[in-house]
């Protein structure tokens, strides 16, 4: 690893940490509303009712990713696209022709989920006992989507701040909404909290949206259906990249409900909302900042992967020690944010940690295959993907319980670390730098350690042992950080802070 990185790189470093910042630093407050809510949640309603949550919110997640076919991705594509030619036409007639299928997509998947209610909530519960809620579901979808077409203008315009503002206005709304409404009407309060959860994230969308004075032109007939034939050329792989990874989050739920219940289903729920609060905040800073920049120079394999390099050795110094710190203190985080009913979820949450750590590797790769637009690429990686997940699931939930969810999740991402980085390969000719194989050589084995302590040890010891690992990570990150990003190129809070300490 260069021990003085030439100017250009130490400005892309800063601006990964900048954006990080940004939108890590809305995700904090989230999830600051999130113990807020989740405690909530926990005590009103139970492991039982936190499952309950879990599949309505799946159900939901699956109907807005066919109904919206993708668009808010392959929007984000096209926009950066646009942005990065300077071609501010084809941002407006990108941005027009985004806002008028979102709105035709939002009414066909609501109407859609309305006709396929019974069906589903049979597949689901058991029975048509939840049909009247699967139908409520469907004004969340139509509201939904229309945010996404909004969110996908600003994250393609990449206005990092609005972005920022947008999350913490959602987990605000999410939190002062859900509570309420759980309180006074139980468990028959969870689909309306999604409803009108939705309803806010689309007015906070919409005000961010407008302040980007994208004009919306006049568009004939022949241009809007060139437009729309753009956006869904490529989002239709984007929408069954998400079907595929949603679907197979629902399968797992199904595969744990059918074994152990709707509690172990909550308890599942708990540990895959901890496990992913800490990486999610560097994983939706990689979608948010990251993939517009690559995008606007995927045509540049050098560039293309210096940038994914960059991203994922930030992501590994940041991700890294917090990911050790929740598999140590794993069983005062599942009871500071839900109840000690929780503790079984412990087992499961250090496997999520387990499987986060090398998501966070392998991501990063994963985004040349979108910057490129590799359609059947992207395809097929998507679809074995699931089956390796899926096939590991029903696998391992048979012979381990609800536990073996969590070790099929470390198995996917073993698979899909292999195959993403041998597709970067024939894509951009990539390469892991020596600075990432030298991270990953130290974080995967710490983390590799820290976990295999908790089973073979008594609890104390193995928690010091973890202490101790978290401690000198955390210290190597930040040394590490400190060297790649000049002090001018870090967040104003952030300079103040190092003027202080030196």
């Amino acid at each position: 690893m260069q021990s003085h990185p030439r100017p250009e790189e130490g400005h892309s470093y800063g601006q990964i940490l900048k954006s990080t910042a940004l939108i890590g630093g809305s995700s904090a407050v989230n999830v600051v509303f999130a113990i807020f809510r989740n405690k909530a949640t926990a005590l009103l309603l139970g492991p039982a009712g936190v499952g309950l949550m879990g599949l309505y919110s799946s159900i939901a997640d699956i109907a807005c990713a066919l109904a919206g076919l993708g668009i808010q991705a392959s929007g984000v594509r096209q926009i950066a696209i646009a942005v990065g030619s300077g071609d501010a036409d084809a941002i407006a007639r990108t941005a027009t022709a985004l806002r008028r299928v979102s709105v035709l997509l939002g009414l066909v998947g609501a109407l859609l989920l309305t006709a396929l209610a019974v069906p589903i909530a049979c597949f689901t519960f058991g029975g048509h006992g939840y049909a009247g809620c699967v139908t409520l579901l469907s004004a969340a979808i139509f509201l939904r989507l229309l945010a996404d077409g909004q969110t996908a203008l600003i994250q393609g315009m990449r206005d990092i701040a609005s972005l920022a503002r947008i999350n913490v206005l959602a987990a605000f709304f999410s939190t002062v909404v859900t509570i309420p409404l759980i309180y006074f009407f139980g468990a028959s309060g969870i689909v309306p909290s999604l409803v009108v959860v939705a309803a806010a994230s689309l007015a906070t969308s919409w005000w961010y949206g407008r302040r980007l004075r994208v004009t919306a032109r006049p568009m004939s007939t022949a241009q809007l259906r060139r437009e729309v034939e753009a956006l869904l050329k490529l989002g239709s792989a984007f929408m069954v990249s998400s079907f595929l990874t949603l679907g197979a989050a629902y399968a797992v739920r199904i595969f744990v409900l059918r074994a152990e219940g709707l509690t172990a289903a909550g308890l599942y729920q708990a540990a895959w909302t901890l496990g992913g609060l800490y990486a999610g905040f560097i994983l939706q800073a990689m979608g948010t900042d990251f993939y517009p920049r690559l995008t606007a120079v995927a045509e540049d394999n050098g560039e293309c992967n210096r940038l994914v390099n960059e991203q994922a050795q930030v992501s590994m110094l940041l991700a890294g020690p917090g990911l050790i710190a929740t598999l140590t203190a794993a069983p005062l985080v599942v009871r500071l944010l839900y109840s000690p009913e929780f503790y079984p979820a412990v087992e499961l949450l250090r496997w999520i940690c387990m499987g986060m750590m090398l998501r966070i590797i392998s991501w990063p790769m994963g985004f040349i295959v979108l910057a490129k637009g590799a359609r059947r690429a992207f395809f097929w990686t998507e679809v074995t993907a699931t089956v390796v997940h899926v096939g590991l699931a029903w696998l391992c939930v048979g012979v381990f319980g609800s536990a073996g969810a969590g070790l099929a999740f470390v198995g996917l991402y073993v698979w899909h670390g292999l195959l993403i980085y041998a597709i970067a390969r024939h894509l951009s000719d990539f390469r892991w730098s020596a600075a990432n194989r030298k991270l990953a050589l130290f974080f995967l084995p710490a983390s590799g350690f820290v976990f295999g302590a908790f089973v073979a040890l008594p609890p104390w010891p193995a928690t010091i042992f973890g202490m101790l690992t978290t401690a000198l990570s955390g210290a190597y990150s930040l040394r590490m950080l400190m060297e790649l990003v000049r002090l001018p190129s870090l967040p104003a809070a952030v300079r103040a802070w190092c003027s202080r300490s030196t």
